[in-house]
């Protein structure tokens, strides 16, 4: 049986659809986080993986759990 640990792994995230449900602009989650809007630009457009304490940060902005943000897409 071969790690899973090793197999290259895709992040999906929901920041863009959780953004938009609350009716927020790019910047408006930029303060409510603490990062940038170029941030929140690259997160949603899958260009970079926020660290966990982002993660974790934006859960408690969605008021969700973070597997609900973010998940691993299986690899093929």
């Amino acid at each position: 049986m071969e790690s899973q640990l090793y197999m290259p792994a895709t992040i999906i995230n929901r920041v863009r659809d959780l953004r938009a449900a609350k009716g927020w602009t790019q910047e408006e989650l930029a303060r409510a986080v603490g990062v940038s809007r170029q941030s929140i630009n690259s997160i949603e457009r899958n260009r970079y993986v926020p660290s966990l304490e982002l993660a974790l940060t934006f859960a408690r902005v969605f008021a969700c759990p973070t597997d609900e943000i973010f998940t691993l897409e299986n690899p093929q």
